[in-house]
């Protein structure tokens, strides 16, 4: 079975490379049932700067970007079952967690949040995640 490349154009891809250059990595993976979403960040999707503002904002923005990577693919926050949450400060995360919530609407995912030194400046967030499709 091969592996499905997942293209929205409604999130960002990222690669950590100049804007001319074509990104390494894939916004998401689709092999079987499986679906792995590469990292997003706080990033406008049309210019691929990290959006300006607070780490609700930014958390906001990612999980947009996420939202519609999974929509890609014919998925929904209902399909995921792991997230992967980097903070570049750990204090954030009352008002990350507190977005989060609001965000996801009652629905439950397994989730490791941990302080990182996120490679994008500016950003303060970054989300991956895998989701399942029956």
């Amino acid at each position: 079975m091969p592996k499905q490349i997942i293209t929205s154009p409604d999130a960002p891809t990222t690669g950590f490379t100049d804007k001319a250059t074509p990104s390494p990595l894939a916004q998401a993976i689709r092999f079987g049932n499986m679906l792995f979403v590469s990292g997003q960040g706080p990033m406008d999707p049309k210019t691929r700067e990290v959006v300006q503002g607070d780490i609700a904002v930014q958390t906001r923005q990612t999980l947009a970007n996420i939202q519609n990577v999974l929509k890609a693919a014919g998925a929904t926050f209902q399909n995921v079952i792991n997230m992967r949450v980097h903070l570049r400060d750990t204090a954030d995360f009352p008002v990350f967690n507190e977005v989060f919530r609001e965000f996801m609407a009652g629905e439950k995912v397994t989730r490791t949040c941990v302080g990182s030194v996120l490679h994008r400046k500016g950003a303060n967030v970054e989300i991956d995640c895998i989701a399942m499709f029956d």
